[in-house]
């Protein structure tokens, strides 16, 4: 049984069309990339994944379940956490306090774990968010979504801001849950970097997908990797 299964996906805000039959999976213990220029639909999937923006049509299936109409606790619930774009850490909170917010479940991570897990937040646990670089800001909502415990975990942008020494600092922790067992759905900008530690990988475009495949392959089609900044149907179309 997959950890997700999403099939269909019809999703609007108000009047306007962004997703159009979107299809995916991700299956136990890999790493999947969701690909795609601004506006494409990526963040819209997560969120319609996730509950935040159910979907008029299609189905989203997490562990074997119909998680279609759940709402965002009960997605959570299942073992899912989520990793949102701009990371929505409390800024007038500590690090430690920040930890102390998620309604923990049963597993390995514990707040001891999480800052054997990532030094650099016990060396701040004192200090508020705001306070915090944007890596270290980054590291505490990873940090936050782990101590759910989850089997699957969705990453909006998590290099978005950070320089490059710390995005590979952050993806070397991404790549630790597939060790761990954790599903990983994630959704990048950095093609390159998202590519690197992905098995598989789909592309969006205009809310539709237009490659789905292996994540290596498609990182040594240099042409395509090069078109991503301005991606289209036709570029991306499987042969």
């Amino acid at each position: 049984m997959n950890p997700l299964s999403v099939r269909g996906l019809q999703t609007f805000y108000g009047k306007s069309h962004i997703l159009h039959n979107v299809g995916l999976e991700v299956h136990e213990g890999e790493i999947v990339v969701l690909l795609g220029r601004n506006g494409a639909g990526k963040t819209t999937t997560l969120r319609s994944i996730i509950g935040l923006t159910p979907p008029r049509e299609g189905n989203v299936s997490l562990f074997g379940v119909d998680a279609t109409r759940m709402s965002p606790y009960q997605v959570a619930a299942l073992g899912v956490g989520y990793v949102p774009e701009g990371r929505k850490i409390f800024a007038n909170l500590t690090v430690e306090d920040n930890l102390r917010v998620p309604v923990t479940r049963p597993g390995p991570w514990t707040i001891d774990r999480v800052f054997q897990t990532f030094p650099r937040l016990a060396e701040r646990r004192g200090n508020r968010g705001r306070q915090l670089s944007g890596g270290e800001q980054e590291m505490l909502s990873i940090a936050r979504a782990l101590l759910l415990n989850p089997k699957l975990l969705l990453l909006d942008e998590p290099s978005q801001g950070l320089a490059p020494l710390i995005v590979k600092e952050v993806f070397q922790i991404i790549q630790t849950m597939r060790q761990e067992g954790i599903s990983v759905l994630l959704v990048e900008q950095n093609v390159r970097i998202g590519l690197t530690v992905a098995d598989r990988a789909y592309v969006l475009d205009d809310g539709a997908i237009i490659y789905s495949g292996s994540a290596s392959e498609l990182a040594n089609d240099e042409e395509r990797v090069r078109s991503m900044a301005g991606a289209s149907a036709n570029e991306w179309a499987m042969s």
